[in-house]
């Protein structure tokens, strides 16, 4: 008997360990880092050159919250509005194309993509990884959710792309 409800409490015990352990993808938006190597743009023609990939990016500059609504007020004056909708700002004043590198091991980042084949099920999963193969097909897919249509958090180092982070727009 005893035997019986010191299994049972142990089960218990690893029972709820295990499920403390899971950490569900419930989390909120966040906005993503800026430093100083990290540059947000649009993506253009994905390219290869002698077995290298290459992006032609557009360069932007993404303001979110207070900086978005300060931003917007200047540029916006005769909006009839006093903050930015949705709460981000894009500018995009210089609409020169740069070709990067990208890193043959580049991470990529996604909020929300077409999973399934049927946009309807699109959803959000927060910072989801994904293969840089797979992001360069679905890049590639004609869709009803274009991706090209989102603009990117780039990492670069020594001019190489090694981390592209999708932006999610509301």
């Amino acid at each position: 008997m005893v035997n019986k409800m010191l299994i049972s409490i142990v089960a218990v015990l690893f029972g709820y360990m295990s499920f403390g352990s899971i950490q569900a993808n419930i989390g909120e938006y966040a906005p993503v880092p800026s430093d100083e190597s990290t540059r947000v743009a649009y993506l253009g023609a994905i390219y290869q050159e002698d077995g290298v990939y290459y992006v032609d990016a557009d360069f932007i500059e993404w303001y979110e919250g207070e900086a978005a609504d300060r931003i917007f007020r200047e540029r916006e004056a005769d909006s009839g509005m006093d903050e930015a909708p949705d709460g981000y700002y894009i500018v995009n004043d210089d609409t020169a194309v740069e070709k990067l590198k990208l890193a043959p091991d580049a991470q990529v980042v996604m909020q929300i993509y077409d999973r399934t084949g049927d946009i309807a099920e699109a959803d959000t999963v927060w910072n989801e990884r994904i293969s840089l193969d797979k992001f360069l097909s679905l890049l590639q897919d004609d869709s009803a959710m274009n991706l090209r249509d989102y603009p990117y958090h780039l990492l670069i180092e020594n001019g190489t792309v090694v981390k592209i982070t999708q932006q999610f727009i509301p």
